[in-house]
């Protein structure tokens, strides 16, 4: 389980306590905290990310490209034999990177390996931020880049990663912009009132087929689940399905329904560009049609 510090306590603790306690944000890499330790005290976490961002970015081409090295491959030998570093096994894991099929492990070995042979370099990418599906077109995009293109990218992926480290290590009256929102909610437009007690399941579709249950719920009094369907952390850039269990919430109603009904379960598909964006997929409902549309 990841300690916990409060900024203050950042602030206040000795030099050596405090490069001890973000040494391991970049990936082997405490030289970062250990170079900021005399801009002390930073006043938000804004400003502490900003002070390791600007001390990798001033620390030369050489360094730069050591830290990129410094990170494992995805879905790679590393991650099946055990070897990464805490942090990296759950942003990994995240993405189910941990849950592949054989000919899944395959074709990131192959990615992996193509990448390397042309950039001499892993390919680097906020795991958090994506789907598995995602992950692998974007290796598959990203290797048709420039090297010098994609050392910047790297980079880029590489602040991303540790924006996120931070925010579940610091805590400060700031917070970094690395979450996202997705929630929904159900109008029976038949009664002209919130549907309460509609079940609900949020399904993370593959492209190649199969699927994965993200979480369940169920509408309350205004129609909406009591929490979003996902929010403190950023959205999984895929695709989606929501399903609404209509037809037994019509059926509770006493609404006269044919034998099956025309709705039973509506399932709703889309797809999540933006993972710090605010998705609002909502169900307007009667027993013989439905529409939704992106809210906010």
């Amino acid at each position: 389980m990841t300690t916990r510090f409060s900024l203050e306590a950042l602030n206040a603790m000795p030099e050596q306590g405090f490069a001890a306690a973000l040494g391991d944000i970049f990936e082997h890499a405490p030289w970062v905290a250990e170079g900021i330790v005399a801009s002390r005290p930073f006043t938000t976490l804004t400003a502490l990310h900003a002070a390791m961002t600007a001390a990798v970015r001033s620390s030369g081409p050489e360094r730069q490209l050591q830290l990129i090295k410094n990170h494992p491959d995805l879905a790679g030998k590393a991650a099946r034999a055990g070897g990464l570093t805490k942090d990296s096994e759950a942003e990994q894991s995240s993405a189910g990177l941990d849950r592949l099929s054989d000919e899944e492990y395959a074709r990131f070995d192959r990615l992996n390996q193509a990448y390397r042979s042309k950039f001499e370099f892993p390919f680097i990418i906020c795991a958090r931020r994506h789907t598995k599906d995602s992950i692998l077109e974007q290796m598959e995009a990203r290797a048709r880049h420039d090297r010098a293109a994609e050392i910047e990218t790297a980079l880029g992926e590489v602040f991303r990663i540790v924006a996120l480290r931070l925010d579940q290590r610091i805590t400060a009256a700031d917070r970094l912009p690395v979450h996202g929102r997705l929630s929904t909610h159900i109008l029976d437009t038949y009664h002209g009132r919130p549907a309460a007690g509609v079940a609900i399941e949020l399904i993370e579709l593959f492209q190649l087929g199969g699927e994965r249950r993200i979480t369940t719920g169920v509408t309350n009094a205004d129609g909406r689940t009591e929490r979003p369907l996902i929010a403190g952390r950023p959205l999984p850039i895929g695709r989606y399905e929501l399903r609404f269990e209509i037809g037994e919430y019509f059926a509770r109603k006493a609404v006269p329904l044919a034998a099956p009904p025309f709705l039973a379960q509506v399932p709703v598909r889309f797809a999540i560009a933006e993972p710090e964006g605010h998705y609002h997929v909502p169900l307007l409902a009667t027993p013989w049609s439905y529409t939704t549309y992106r809210g906010s």
